[in-house]
C-alpha cells in the first residue's frame, strides 16, 4: 500500500480535498462546485510543493504533520461554526484560554462522525510504523514541483484578489476558498481608517441615526435618586415571552413583568466575538463592539467612559455580580476600564450549588440581594449589574433543578433542554424579585432586564429541533428570531403596563436609563438613543454574528452580500421575507457608525494602572 505513496504530491492533497468537501457541506450548507478546483486544490498543492522543495529527509512525517494541521483547522472551523455560526479566523486563537471554561458547550456540538476527519492520518501513520523502510521516497522532479507551485499561486491569486471587497464574510470565504480565506486574514489584517476625534461628534452620530431633537424629554429624571439594577439574562430570546407549550407557561415571571412594565419586543442583540462579556460592554458604554476580538480584550486597557462613572458622579455606588472567574473573557480588565467600585465573582459565591460555570442563579440572586440590602441600609443609591448564567449553552441543567415537565416530543432535544433551562432561569428570577420586594429594594429601584444573546444557534439545530421551532413560532426559525432578545424596564411609580413597539438594541440601554435617572449625556459621546423619546426611527448596525454591513431598521433585518445589492431581507413582522425598506444609505450609515465607534474608542487613552 505505502509503495503507492511515492505519488504523495497527489495522494495527500486528495485526502485534504475530501475533508474540504465535508467542511464545505457544513460551513456553506451546500457541497462545493467546480470552484474547488480553482480555490482549494491550488492552496493545498502550494503547501506540499514547499515541502518537496525544502525538506530532504523524513518527508512522510512532514506530509503527515501538514495533513494533521489542516485537519485540525477544518475540525475547528466546523465545531466553531456549529456553535457560533461564524467561520472562524486566526483572531479566534486569542480565545484559546477560554475553551476550557466552555468545554461543555463545545463538546455538545461535536458529533462522532466528525472524528472521521482524522482517519487517513491514523491509517497512514499505522502502516508507516509497521513498514518504516517505506518512509523514504524517491524524489520528485523539481521542475514539476516548481511548475505546479507557480500555477497554484496564480490560481490562488485569481480567487483572492477579486473577492477582497466582499462585506459578507461567508461569501468571501466561499469565493476565495477556505484555505485562501484563512491565509488572507492572517497575512492581510484589516486596516481600519481612523477618523479624527474632532469629526466624531454627537451631532454627526445623531444625523446618521436620523435622531430628532427633544426639548422636553418624556420621563426625564422620573426615577432620579432610585437604585439601578440591571439584570442580564443568559441566552434569553424574546420568543420565550408569553410562550405556552401544551398549557405550560415557560417564563411566568418574565411574562408578569412584561405585562406590568415597559416591555420592548423589538429589541436586538449587538454582540461580537466576546458574547456575554460584549453585552456587558455595550450596555455600560453605548459603544459598538470592535470588528475583531472581544471588547474586553481589545478595549480592556482603555479608560472607558461608562454608566458606572456617570452614576458615581451622582453619588452612586457601582458593582457587578457574576458567579464565574473574573478573569474569564478578561472581565477583570473590563471592570477596571468601566470603573466599578466593586465586583463579586466566583471567589464571593464560592461555587455554592454550582453547575456549568459557577453557582446557580438561585445562589447568585440570594447572595446578591443580601449585599444590596447592606448597601441600601447605608442610605446612598447603588447601581448593580447582575449577570445570570445557569441557562448557558448546552442547557443541560441538573435534574434536581427541573421546574417543569417537558412534553415527550421535546425530551432529548436541544430545544427541549433550552426551554427547560430558561424555565429554571425564570424561576430563579422570580425568587430574586420577591426577595427584593421583601427587603424594600424593589420599590426604590429601576430594574432593567434584557437577554445577552441568542440561545438557539440556527446553524446547529437538527431536524427535530427545527420542527419544534416551527411549531413554537408558527413559521421557520431564522436570523430575525435568532438575534431578537427582550428588554423590560420596571420601576414602581414610574413605569406602567405598556408594550413599547419602537425598535431598540443593547446600545440604547445606557441613554434610556440615563434619561430616567436624570443623568445628563451632554458631554458623553454615545451611539445609542433614549428609547422613551426617540421612538420614530432607529438603526442598529450588526457585526460578527451577521455579515459586516448588516443592520436592523424599523421594518426589517438586512443581511449584506458581497455588497449591498445582493443582500438578503427578513421582515420583522410576520413571516414575509420580501424587501420592504432597507436602503443603501442605511447600509452606508450603519458602516459609518461602526467606523466612528471603532475610531473613538481606539483613540481613548489607556487607563493608568495603580502602582
Amino acid at each position: 500500500m505505502l509503495e503507492r505513496l511515492r505519488h504523495r504530491l497527489f495522494l495527500f492533497p486528495l485526502f485534504i480535498v475530501i475533508k474540504i468537501y465535508v467542511a464545505w457541506m457544513i460551513l456553506f450548507e451546500t457541497g462545493p462546485s467546480a470552484r474547488i478546483l480553482l480555490t482549494e486544490i491550488p492552496a493545498i498543492l502550494i503547501t506540499y510543493c514547499v515541502v518537496e522543495y525544502v525538506v530532504k529527509k523524513h518527508k512522510l512525517a512532514w506530509y503527515l504533520a501538514i495533513d494533521l494541521i489542516m485537519t485540525i483547522l477544518f475540525f475547528a472551523l466546523v465545531i466553531y461554526y456549529k456553535h457560533f455560526g461564524v467561520i472562524a479566523t486566526y483572531h479566534v486563537l486569542t480565545q484559546a484560554k477560554q475553551v476550557g471554561a466552555v468545554k461543555k458547550s463545545i463538546f455538545s456540538v461535536i458529533e462522532p462522525q466528525y472524528l472521521l476527519f482524522f482517519l487517513d492520518i491514523v491509517i497512514v501513520a499505522f502502516f508507516a510504523f509497521l513498514k518504516p523502510k517505506t518512509r523514504e521516497w524517491k524524489p520528485l522532479s523539481m521542475k514539476i514541483v516548481a511548475s505546479v507551485a507557480c500555477f497554484s499561486v496564480l490560481l490562488c491569486a485569481l480567487s483572492v484578489i477579486p473577492n477582497r471587497s466582499s462585506f459578507n464574510e461567508n461569501v468571501k470565504a466561499s469565493k476565495m476558498g477556505i484555505l485562501n480565506y484563512e491565509m488572507y486574514n492572517l497575512l492581510s489584517p484589516k486596516k481600519e481608517e481612523i477618523i479624527s476625534p474632532d469629526q466624531i461628534t454627537q451631532s454627526a452620530i445623531d444625523d446618521l441615526k436620523n435622531k430628532v431633537t427633544v426639548v422636553e424629554p418624556t420621563l426625564h429624571g422620573a426615577a432620579s435618586g432610585k437604585n439601578l439594577i440591571i439584570i442580564q439574562m443568559e441566552s434569553f430570546q424574546n420568543f420565550l415571552i408569553g410562550l405556552n407549550i401544551d398549557g405550560t407557561e415557560i417564563t411566568p415571571n418574565m411574562n408578569r413583568l412584561a405585562g406590568s412594565s415597559y416591555y420592548f419586543p423589538k429589541f436586538y442583540q449587538q454582540i461580537g466575538q466576546g458574547n456575554t462579556s460584549d453585552a456587558e460592554f455595550i450596555v455600560n458604554t453605548s459603544y459598538y463592539v470592535p470588528p475583531d476580538g472581544a471588547a474586553t480584550q481589545v478595549y480592556g486597557k482603555k479608560d472607558l467612559p461608562s454608566l458606572p462613572k456617570l452614576l458615581q458622579k451622582q453619588g452612586y455606588t457601582t458593582m457587578n455580580f457574576h458567579t464565574n472567574e473574573v478573569g474569564f473573557w478578561n472581565r477583570d480588565d473590563l471592570y477596571q476600564a468601566i470603573g466599578y467600585d466593586r465586583y463579586y465573582d466566583k471567589q464571593f459565591f464560592k461555587d455554592e450549588d454550582a453547575f456549568f460555570y459557577g453557582s446557580s442563579d438561585e445562589v447568585l440572586y440570594l447572595k446578591t440581594a443580601e449585599e444590596l440590602a447592606s448597601y441600601q441600609n447605608q442610605g446612598t443609591p447603588f447601581y448593580a449589574h447582575v449577570i445570570s448564567m445557569s441557562s448557558h449553552n448546552p442547557f443541560t441543567i441538573p435534574e434536581e433543578k427541573y421546574k417543569m415537565t417537558l412534553p415527550e416530543r421535546y425530551e432529548g432535544t436541544f430545544v427541549g433542554d433550552y426551554i427547560r433551562a430558561e424555565n429554571y432561569a425564570d424561576y430563579a428570577l422570580g425568587l430574586f424579585i420577591e426577595d427584593l420586594k421583601k427587603r424594600g429594594i424593589w420599590e426604590n429601584s429601576v430594574v432593567v432586564i434584557y437577554g445577552d444573546h441568542r440561545g438557539l444557534p440556527l446553524f446547529s439545530l437538527k431536524a427535530d429541533d427545527k420542527h419544534l421551532m416551527t411549531e413554537i413560532l408558527g413559521h421557520e426559525y431564522s436570523e430575525k428570531e435568532l438575534i431578537n432578545i427582550p428588554l423590560i424596564i420596571a420601576s414602581e411609580g414610574v413605569t406602567t403596563p405598556k408594550v413599547q413597539s419602537q425598535l431598540g438594541g443593547q446600545i440604547d440601554i445606557l441613554p434610556t436609563v440615563a434619561n430616567l435617572l436624570g443623568v445628563s449625556l451632554t458631554d458623553y459621546i454615545h451611539f445609542g438613543q433614549d428609547l422613551l423619546n426617540q421612538t420614530a426611527y432607529n438603526l442598529l448596525p450588526q457585526r460578527y454574528y451577521l455579515p459586516t454591513g448588516s443592520f436592523v431598521n424599523n421594518e426589517e433585518l438586512y443581511m449584506s452580500g458581497k455588497g449591498f445589492e445582493d443582500g438578503n431581507y427578513f421582515t420583522l413582522a410576520g413571516n414575509a421575507n420580501e424587501h420592504q425598506s432597507a436602503t443603501e444609505d442605511e447600509f452606508n450609515h450603519a458602516l459609518r457608525l461602526l467606523q466612528l465607534s471603532d475610531s473613538y474608542v481606539s483613540q481613548l487613552p489607556d487607563r493608568v494602572e495603580p502602582e
